[in-house]
């Protein structure tokens, strides 16, 4: 096989086209709690640690995107709780694969019982997306996983309980990220050019277009931020913060 950009993109095309063909009746699912969620004064909680987090960036606080949305990360523990700095320098991946962080983490966060909560990870084995994952469900909380469920199926759970990400959710997104994440073969065996970030970011913002569309037949004026660097666009944006003040985190 041919390896560089025009077959990455042949093959990123073929995903795109297979998470539009095979997600829309999850995604119209995850749209529906979101709007609920809404309407009923909550936020969206959106949590993803290592490369997911870039995902939990294109749910909470981006241009175009909803203005009640929360970004929760593994450093949390550090900027609004007491743990030492040196809790986030362990070795790679080390404090995503540690399930006593998630309980933290939810407790540090501006949570009310009306929020929904969007944990994404592709793998979704990993010991802090599943405990907080549980912990959302303990409370609960409506949950959304963005995953690839051909690797989750394939990897053995690190959570004590054996259970997965997509084990807890009440709907799935489905990535269709192959298991390894990249879809392109090196001449001396493995695999390059990872896709989950391009169909999961694909995924958040079919979401949010039909939540947009839902609160809109909804009578209601969806609360959409504007960049901040158009004419307006920081004004704007304020003023729709306001309405959430306390609940929804613009820092790291």
């Amino acid at each position: 096989m041919e390896i560089g950009a025009s077959e990455y993109v042949h093959e990123i095309r073929a995903l795109v086209d297979e998470v539009f063909g095979t997600q829309r009746d999850a995604v119209g699912a995850a749209a529906a709690l979101i709007v609920e969620s809404l309407r009923g004064g909550g936020v969206i909680q959106a949590f993803g640690s290592g490369h997911s987090e870039a995902i939990a960036m294109e749910i909470a606080g981006r241009a175009g995107g909803l203005v009640p949305s929360n970004r929760l990360a593994l450093r949390d523990v550090v900027l609004y709780g007491d743990a030492p700095v040196g809790t986030l320098l362990g070795a790679p991946g080390e404090l995503e694969r540690d399930p006593s962080v998630a309980r933290r983490i939810y407790d540090l966060a501006p949570v009310r019982p009306e929020d929904v909560f969007v944990l994404i990870s592709s793998s979704g084995v990993n010991g802090s997306v599943v405990e907080l994952a549980s912990i959302v469900k303990e409370h609960g909380h409506d949950l959304i996983a963005l995953t690839s469920v051909r690797h989750s199926t394939a990897m053995t759970s690190r959570h004590p309980s054996g259970r997965k990400l997509l084990d807890l959710a009440d709907v799935v997104l489905d990535n269709r990220a192959p298991y390894g994440d990249a879809v392109l073969p090196l001449p001396d065996g493995g695999t390059f050019g990872a896709v989950s970030t391009i169909t999961s970011a694909l995924l958040a913002q079919m979401v949010v277009a039909e939540v947009v569309r839902g609160l809109s037949e909804a009578g209601l004026v969806p609360p959409v931020y504007r960049s901040a660097n158009v004419t307006g666009g920081d004004e704007h944006n304020r003023a729709l913060e306001n309405r959430y003040a306390g609940r929804i985190r613009r820092g790291a």
